[in-house]
């Protein structure tokens, strides 16, 4: 009985390593735009206006705030996901699926990175 290694070669793993590294540059820029648009006030002056106008102003100001929390929330989380990709590439486990144990896809992997189920995983969640 032979245990085959399932893994992706190094010169792969480094490939990976590279996009997802890209990834989570790119995510970080990201989550520091929504931060910053989130934390700003967006006081334009409106104090001398007719408090019905203000009250919707602020009404939409607070919705704008939990749409840019909740992107917030979601970008962490992605963040979040890069980096435990990165940590199984350096652990040599990146791209095994971990419902069926088999090689999730090159395609796959290089669309979604953080991908840690193969498309006959996901299809049999459904």
């Amino acid at each position: 009985m032979t245990d085959e290694v399932v893994r992706f070669s190094e010169a792969d793993l480094a490939e990976f390593k590279e996009i997802i590294l890209k990834k989570i540059e790119k995510a970080q820029n990201d989550l520091e735009l929504i931060k910053s648009a989130y934390m700003n006030d967006l006081n334009n002056g409106t104090d001398d206006t007719s408090p019905t106008f203000k009250a919707f102003e602020e009404g939409s100001e607070t919705m704008s705030k939990e749409a840019n929390s909740q992107l917030a929330i979601r970008q962490e989380k992605f963040i979040r996901d890069l980096r435990n990709a990165l940590f199984r590439v350096e652990n040599k486990t990146y791209g095994v699926c971990k419902v069926t144990g088999k090689l999730i896809s090159k395609e796959r992997l290089k669309l979604v990175p953080h991908a840690t189920m193969s498309i006959e995983a996901k299809n049999m969640q459904r």
